[in-house]
Formats: structure tokens, sequence, C-alpha cells
């Protein structure tokens, strides 16, 4: 594939062998790539010394960085009374119930996280087909079904992120934009890294973390030494 100019500029500049650099030299390199027009979004990439195919050895989890994502999310809320109104007070961008899940069910999927109260599960279960395949089904799991609705809307306004690990062992996560300052990429970094490290399956024996690279939308990736 032929490369553009500005990524074989880029290129050029990673360090050779993929050779793994201290955070902080790492965000540097990151950062000196040829920008963009856009802000980019900085994303990391964690190998785990997990068996994918086990599901004891599955790492699926949420957290709140330290400087948020740089962006909100768009929140839609299955719920209805008091936690309707809460949701409606801490930034829902559509709260409902009947009507909410025949829009959805309609094909109408314009938000980032759905949450649901655990009452109305009975209505958003049979929304598994259109939510599920785009990774936005609430899970108890991933706190999305909860009757904490007040806090994990603002949470997620906030820019809380969830991950799971992929077929191959990999875990996937937004850390923040090339704009955030050297220190906060290097805040989130740290404690999106720490959250995956302190979720080490106990059946997982050996090295667990195998490495870590970050990259930004378009740019090489950079590997870690973490």
């Amino acid at each position: 594939m032929k490369l553009t100019k500005r990524m074989k500029a880029a290129t050029e500049k990673r360090p050779k062998n993929d050779i793994a650099l201290p955070l902080a030299e790492a965000i540097g390199v990151l950062k000196g790539f040829p920008p963009t027009k856009f802000d980019q979004t900085v994303e990391i990439h964690v190998r785990l010394g997990i068996d994918p195919k086990q599901a004891d050895q599955i790492v699926r989890g949420s957290i709140v960085l330290p400087h948020g994502i740089g962006k909100s999310k768009r929140v839609v809320v299955f719920a209805k009374g008091n936690l309707a109104e809460d949701a409606t007070a801490a930034g829902a961008e559509e709260v409902g119930g009947e009507e909410l899940a025949k829009k959805i069910k309609d094909g109408w999927t314009d938000f980032d996280v759905c949450i649901a109260a655990p009452d109305m599960m009975g209505l958003v279960g049979p929304l598994g087909k259109v939510l599920g395949p785009r990774g936005l089904m609430p899970s108890p799991r991933a706190g999305t079904v909860t009757a904490e609705i007040s806090r994990t809307v603002k949470e997620y306004k906030a820019g809380k992120v969830e991950f799971r690990n992929d077929p191959t062992g990999i875990v996937h996560s937004v850390v923040g934009k090339v704009s955030f300052d050297s220190a906060q990429l290097a805040d989130n970094i740290r404690a999106f890294v720490d959250h995956i490290n302190g979720m080490q399956p106990s059946s997982v024996k050996g090295q667990y973390i195998k490495s870590v690279a970050i990259a930004a939308t378009m740019s090489p990736g950079v590997m870690v030494a973490i």
C-alpha cells in the first residue's frame, strides 16, 4: 500500500525496530508526528497474555479517565419516574420507554451510550439485535444497567470509556486527544494501564500485559515501555 506524504514523514520519525519508549518519550514522538487538519483521537492498544476463548479470562469493564477523552458522549436512557427525571437533569440526550424502544427498533442509533434502569430491561432486551452489533446494549457488567442513573449519565458525559478484549487478546480504548498536553495524556494512559493491570484474571499465569502501544487517528503506533 502506498503511503501518503504525511504518513511517510510520520513513519520516518517512528522509533526504529518498534523499540518501546518510556511513556513521556512515546507521547513526545506521537505529538511530534506531522499534524492533521483536525484534532486526532489518541488510542491505546494493550496486548494481554490471556486466552480470549476462555470465558473466565475475558477482560471487560469501564473507566472514567482523569482528564476525560476530549468529547462529550451522546447518552440515551431507558427509565421512568424519578429516575427519568434524574437522567434528564444529568444531561442525557433522550430519556424514555416504549417510544424510545420503537425509535431504536426502527433503526435509530445516533448515540454513543445506552443506559437502562433495571426495571426497564424487559423493554430493552428485545433491542439486542439492533444494539448488540453496535456495542450499545446495556450490560450490568459494563455498568450501564443501573439504578444509579444520575451518576452513570454524568460519568459518560464526562468521557467514561468502555473496553473489552478483542478475539486476539488486545484491549483497545480512547485515552484523549492530540491537543491534550503531555501530562494529561500521561495521566490518562497510566490510569488505563493500571486499571487493566488490576483486572488480571486469576487463571492467567505468566506475563499478563505483554505490550502497550499508543497511536493517533492518522499516525503510526508507538510502543510504550510500561
